[in-house]
């Protein structure tokens, strides 16, 4: 077996009675995107936090951007399916990406909904929680996990 293969079935056993794939962490992310390239990433935050906090720093073609809800009105987006439609297949392995871990698991559980069968939770999100002071990026996360990143 692959190690793409090791974890995406690592990840299956995560996140039990969810109606997605599974769950993976930033690491485990990370690791698929490097060793596969049909393994793409969709960061479901906002336009305003990827240009104002930051974003991962992937190949293009394995990134592409859906926002859960839109801003600054911050009500769910009404074309998130049609949006995904446009930029993923659903044969691919698709990890969702938020600010914290809550987003992304409503995409994926969308996508699977909608047909996507390879939707995976990335466990943190970007910044993960805040700390004891209300920062972000300090506990878990992929900035955290010192995953590469630009930004803010």
């Amino acid at each position: 077996m692959s190690n793409a293969e090791t974890l995406l079935a690592a990840a299956r056993t995560r996140a039990p009675g969810q109606p997605y794939a599974g769950a993976v962490t930033p690491q485990e992310a990370w690791e698929l995107l490097q060793s596969e390239a049909r393994v793409r990433l969709v960061d479901v935050r906002t336009d305003a936090e990827r240009a104002w906090v930051g974003k991962v720093a992937i190949p293009a073609q394995q990134h592409c951007a859906v926002q859960w809800s839109v801003w600054p009105e911050g009500v769910p987006n009404p074309d998130f399916v049609g949006q995904l439609q446009a930029v993923a297949q659903k044969d691919e392995v698709l990890l969702f990406l938020c600010r914290s871990g809550v987003r992304s698991r409503h995409a994926a559980r969308v996508a699977t909904e909608n047909g996507y069968a390879h939707a995976f939770d990335i466990l943190e999100g970007f910044e993960g929680d805040k700390d004891a002071n209300g920062h972000r990026k300090t506990v878990g996360g992929w900035c955290k996990a010192g995953l590469p990143w630009v930004g803010a």
